[in-house]
This record gives C-alpha cells, sequence and structure tokens, in this order.
C-alpha cells in the first residue's frame, strides 16, 4: 500500500485521529508499540484562519511520529484551502479531511459528516483543498447521513476523481453516531468497485487483533484504522500487529508493566501540555484503559484518579493499585 511516496508494509494500521485524545503525547506511545500512521485531533480551518492560539497548536508534530498526518474540518471552500496551506506549513505527510465527525456542533453545522447532506459541496471543496497543496490529501467520511442515503459508493468514485490518495470510511451513517455496530459491508463493496483504485482504509469497532485480522480477510481493505479500542490502550497496537503476523495473541504482561505504559503517557502529556495540562489530557485514557477493567470495587480508586491534579499523587495512586488489589 502506498500513499503518495509513503509505502506501508503489508496489513497496516492506522490510529484514528480523535478529538481530545490523539494529542502529540498520545500519538507517539501509540507509534512506540507499532502504529503505521497516527493522525492529529481534528483542525478547525475557520479557527485555524483566524490564528486561534490553541487550535495552532494542535498543529505541532514530532519526528519520531512519522509517518503523521493533519486533518481539518470545515464547510467553506476558501476557508478550508487556506487552512490546508497553513497545515502545509506544519510539513505533516498528509493532510486529511474530515467528513465523518458526527457531534452536532461539528455535523449540526453542516461541516465533519455534516456533509453527507451537502456532497456536491463536499467534492468542491476536497478539490480545491486538493490543488492548493502538494502534499498528499486524504478524505475521512462516513456511509451517508442516515440509513436511507447511504451515498458511500458513488460518492467515494466522486471524491477520487477530486485527487485524493486514499479514502477512510466509518462503518456508520451521521444519524448512528457511535451506537449499533460498524457496518463493514459497504467498506467492503467500495474497496471491491473496480473503479477504485486507491487505498480504502477501513474503520470502526475495530477493538481486538481478532476483529481487525477479520475485516483485512473479509472485505479487503487496504489498512484498519483503530480508533476508541486505543484509548488507555496504546498497546493494542502490537497485540495487533503480533496477531496478524503470527496467527496467535501476545502473551499477557505483567500487570505492573501497563502501568508503566499509562505512567509513561502522562509522562509525556506533561512534556508537551505542562502538569496541568498533561494531566487533563491523560484524564480519559486512564477512564477508559482495557487493563483496569474487571476489577472488582475500582470505581473509587478510578475517581481518585481522575480527580487528583498532581502527578506525584497520581503516581502514588497508580503505584499502590497492584498492592490495594492484590494484582500481579
Amino acid at each position: 500500500m502506498k500513499i503518495g511516496n509513503i509505502i506501508f508494509p503489508e496489513n497496516p494500521v492506522f490510529l484514528a485521529p480523535m478529538e481530545d485524545v490523539t494529542d502529540m503525547g498520545f500519538r507517539l506511545e501509540c507509534k512506540r508499540f507499532g502504529a503505521d500512521m497516527v493522525y492529529t485531533e481534528f483542525v478547525s480551518s475557520d479557527a485555524l484562519i483566524r490564528h486561534v492560539n490553541k487550535t495552532k497548536e494542535k498543529l505541532a508534530i514530532s519526528e519520531e511520529e512519522r509517518p503523521v498526518a493533519i486533518q481539518i474540518y470545515g464547510r467553506e471552500v476558501d476557508a478550508m484551502v487556506e487552512a490546508a496551506r497553513i497545515c502545509e506549513e506544519a510539513n505533516p505527510d498528509i493532510l486529511d479531511i474530515n467528513f465523518g465527525c458526527p457531534v452536532k456542533k461539528v455535523a449540526g453545522k453542516g461541516a465533519g459528516s455534516g456533509m453527507m447532506r451537502t456532497p456536491d459541496l463536499m467534492v468542491e471543496i476536497t478539490q480545491a483543498v486538493v490543488k492548493a497543496v502538494k502534499i498528499p490529501v486524504t478524505v475521512k467520511t462516513r456511509l451517508g447521513w442516515d440509513n436511507d442515503s447511504k451515498i458511500i459508493i458513488e460518492l467515494a468514485e466522486r471524491l477520487q476523481d477530486t485527487g485524493i490518495q486514499a479514502l477512510t470510511i466509518h462503518g456508520r451513517t451521521r444519524s448512528q453516531m457511535y451506537t449499533g455496530e460498524a457496518d463493514w459491508s459497504l467498506i467492503g463493496d467500495v474497496k471491491n468497485n473496480p473503479r477504485m483504485h486507491i487505498p480504502i482504509i477501513g474503520n470502526g469497532d475495530v477493538t481486538s487483533p481478532e476483529i481487525c485480522k477479520q475485516r483485512f480477510e473479509e472485505t479487503g481493505v487496504d489498512a484498519v484504522m483503530v480508533g476508541r479500542g486505543s484509548i488507555g490502550s496504546p498497546w493494542i497496537f502490537e497485540e495487533i500487529k503480533h496477531f496478524l503476523n503470527t496467527g496467535n495473541r501476545l502473551p499477557k504482561k505483567e500487570f505492573t508493566w501497563y502501568l508503566e505504559v499509562l505512567k509513561d503517557l502522562i509522562n509525556k502529556n506533561v512534556a508537551y501540555s505542562g502538569e496541568r495540562g498533561g494531566i487533563i489530557h491523560s484524564r480519559r485514557h486512564l477512564a477508559a484503559s482495557s487493563v483496569f477493567k474487571g476489577i472488582p470495587d475500582f470505581k473509587k480508586i478510578r475517581v481518585a484518579m481522575l480527580r487528583t491534579e498532581s502527578v506525584e499523587e497520581l503516581f502514588s495512586i497508580i503505584d499502590n493499585i497492584p498492592n490495594q488489589f492484590q494484582l500481579d
């Protein structure tokens, strides 16, 4: 598989762009465990061209995380073109356009997956962005607006004609948000459409190595993108890679090993965002991490982790978990 001049290994696995999740610290952690490409949090084109500092900070990338894509969203052609050029100056490997975010503050204003109701404008924006920058442009989108308007097969061809170099499809409509199960059958239909020649990346409900392998085999997609299954569990990429290569599950590590990974993530976030900001960025990972699932009566400790505002106190809580629950 190839996007622009980037050559990926067989069956590549990508980290999905997620707001308030895929900051640099987490991207580096996922890269450490084998993610073949990582994406920034999505960036508002309107905020970017207004030079909002908090938005411009999202453009920061590290050489250690390459290949890395910056993702932008918006609903105005001129704003998206200007934002794309600003993003290009940050020197990402790829520029991705978000036509998939379903949250009301984005889609309700016609951006993100709201674009599924205006496919002509979606194509116009994509074509203009492709022409505006020299780096590869890709798109991430959904199946359609709702169950009665799953337009992805025709839309994929139209987007391909604009000159994008890969297309990521999340297997839900906007109306579904994140409920129900992702439908990969239409993703497979797009991939197996003889008129499609760009890489197709599948996304949605990939939460285990077995599911990832199944999606590759059933649909033939060129890459699989992992989103929510990675939150608080960056090691999922190592687990997936091992399973894809060997057919066997990677043996579980000692419980304390996973805790050290989470502490490393917290340290990375603190290094980039300061103590308070780094802790805030880490809270979602601590709340969602698979390593804590199944531990009885863990709620009190989870709440304590999410309330603390000092790294010293947070690490003290984490370090005491094995003793408190008699975990190996």
